[in-house]
């Protein structure tokens, strides 16, 4: 699978081992920033990371910030993109096959590096549910976001 990775200045300590995992696991690695812990706004990584899934460049992204909080925000706010925190193995694997989530936040400052392992093990092998209720309900998300988007549309026409 091809991933995109990225992360804030909080996540630079971990992210270099979240790639390392991926290559381990066999993955193709694309590395969105940030290069340096140096301070980098999580939503301008978070940006990166995801318009490369909007252009099908990847099938999946990992940010990876403080928390993992602020980057799933940012994610969250962009069309196409579904993203969850996850620091445990259950949300990790269960986002994807309920909620067809397509990118992982994780908090540097929350979890360490044994954990981080399992957690990208257990998302990249998930896949989103055939389930009717599971398809309806992500459905749904896509028509709110298209509702709000046009909404905006509108209101910036003013």
């Amino acid at each position: 699978m091809k991933i995109a990775v990225g992360g804030d200045h909080a996540g630079f300590p971990l992210k270099g081992y979240v790639m390392e995992v991926l290559k381990e696991l066999g993955h193709e690695v694309i590395d969105c920033g940030s290069y340096d812990p140096n301070p980098v706004d999580f939503p301008d990584i978070t940006k990166l990371v995801c318009e490369k899934i909007r252009r099908n460049e990847v099938e999946r992204g990992i940010l990876v910030c403080g928390t993992g909080v602020g980057a799933s925000i940012a994610a969250n706010k962009i069309p196409g993109i579904r993203a969850s925190v996850c620091h445990d193995i259950y949300s990790s694997h269960q986002c994807v096959e309920h909620d067809d989530v397509n990118v992982m936040c994780i908090g540097a400052q929350i979890i360490g590096p044994a954990l981080v392992r399992e957690l990208i093990n257990s998302f990249l092998t998930a896949e989103f549910s055939t389930a009717v209720e599971f398809r309806r309900r992500v459905e749904k998300l896509a028509i709110m976001e298209k509702e709000y988007s046009k909404e905006l549309i509108e209101m910036n026409k003013k």
